[in-house]
């Protein structure tokens, strides 16, 4: 570390007249880079070479912030970040609508560089046709794609079909899997997504359109990655290191991968479940010498049952589904996990800060005059200060969160009742066996 650490930052050559610090950290930290070049020349104890070795690193750090901070210092001022807002939003505000949608951003000076200098950035998730869609899928995701492309973003779906054949979802059935496509995407334009800047593409028609470029990525990808690195992203896939995996599941990190850099997307906008694979993107552009993608990690919806930390179409009792009945939606916040004047772990009030109060602006919870009587939540901070003293009780939350659960899903059960096209999908999709 003492060896590391006493290299400064190397000044731009010039023997008769070095340049000076642009930055007082820069100064500070050349200064005591001098330190203790002279503390080892003179070769004083140990201790005070080891103390002046850590101011020296710390000092190091207040320098790389002190950069980072100047690369960014007129990103919401300067013209080009005005120009390249949409109308009606300042630079500031365009930055805060973005981010809002990640519970991580790496990184955020990134993402403030790219909106100051690019219009129309490309946003992209992809995901793998299987099963019935739940409302973190539905509601969550048309609530972040709103977010983005009214920032001026262009968000683009991968269909993911060959990776769920892949993955063996659907018991690796392309027809089926493609059938369930459809109707991730009719639920998608049913539900409140503005479907403007919006892109659907399928994986096994673009790849088949572009093959030489995507797989020497795939290949290039795989080359400079050994099988301990690729495996630990197996997670994404729902698998786990210790599963039996086929070589195709071996294969998909790789394909995932390329995916960001065949859909030259800027921001990856995945689950937080999709972390591993996107930073893989990101080594592998330090490798090749490339712009990173930015990635912008939305939060995991819990399950409806005690402990569950992600929603899971696996178990149907876990899970609201975007075109369940009223009464389905009723029977399941009923019978859901929400302990009295506890936040944490709580699905029921994770719904309503993420879900109802984005969607529909406040949260109505509709009581009889003895029980404190109505109340309308303008900001989920309130609502949890209410529950946990107790002045709001489990019941009364579950009743209203359920029916503005069935105030958002509405115009989706709607659509797949009137709409003939839509209607014969849902009913082929909820006859397929869904498969891990």
């Amino acid at each position: 570390a003492a060896a590391a650490a006493e290299t400064a930052p190397a000044a731009p050559a010039s023997a008769e007249q070095p340049a000076q610090p642009s930055l007082p950290e820069e100064a500070a930290v050349q200064e005591q880079a001098a330190v203790v070049k002279q503390l080892k020349s003179d070769k004083a104890p140990k201790e005070q070479i080891e103390a002046a070795v850590q101011e020296l690193l710390a000092r190091k750090q207040a320098l790389a912030e002190a950069q980072q901070a100047a690369k960014v210092a007129g990103c919401f001022t300067s013209e080009a970040a005005k120009a390249n807002c949409p109308a009606g939003m300042t630079p500031e505000q365009r930055y805060q609508s973005v981010f809002s949608v990640g519970d991580e951003c790496v990184s955020d000076v990134e993402l403030k560089l790219l909106l100051e200098n690019n219009p129309n950035p490309i946003c992209y998730d992809g995901f793998e046709p299987s099963g019935r869609m739940h409302i973190a899928q539905g509601v969550l995701k048309s609530i972040n794609v709103n977010k983005l492309t009214d920032a001026g973003c262009t968000f683009v779906f991968w269909v993911a079909d060959w990776f769920a054949q892949l993955n063996n979802k659907m018991g690796g059935d392309l027809d089926n899997i493609r059938t369930v496509g459809k109707y991730f995407i009719e639920v998608w334009k049913a539900c409140g997504m503005n479907m403007d800047k919006v892109k659907f593409l399928w994986a096994s028609d673009e790849i088949n359109a572009r093959p030489d470029e995507y797989w020497m990525t795939v290949m290039d990808i795989a080359r400079r990655n050994n099988l301990k690195r690729v495996l630990r992203c197996c997670t994404i896939m729902g698998r786990s290191e210790k599963d039996e995996l086929s070589a195709a599941q071996i294969f998909y990190p790789c394909m995932q991968c390329a995916d960001i850099f065949f859909l030259k997307a800027d921001i990856c906008q995945l689950g937080m479940d999709q972390r591993k694979v996107n930073m893989l993107a990101r080594e592998y552009c330090d490798a090749v010498k490339r712009p990173k993608p930015i990635i912008l990690s939305h939060r995991m919806m819990p399950g409806l049952k005690q402990g569950q930390e992600k929603m899971s179409k696996s178990d149907p009792d876990s899970a609201i589904f975007m075109e369940d009945s009223e009464a389905e939606v009723n029977s399941k916040i009923k019978k859901s996990f929400c302990p009295p004047n506890v936040v944490e772990g709580n699905p029921c009030l994770e719904y309503v800060r993420h879900m109802v109060l984005p969607r529909l602006g406040e949260f109505l919870v509709a009581r009889k005059e003895e029980n404190g009587g109505d109340v309308t939540y303008k900001d989920a901070d309130t609502l949890e200060k209410d529950f946990v003293s107790g002045a709001l009780h489990p019941g009364d939350l579950k009743v209203s969160l359920a029916k503005a659960l069935n105030t958002i899903l509405e115009p989706v059960r709607q659509h797949f009742k009137q709409d003939p096209e839509a209607k014969a999908l849902l009913e082929k999709v909820k006859k397929l066996r869904v498969t891990k």
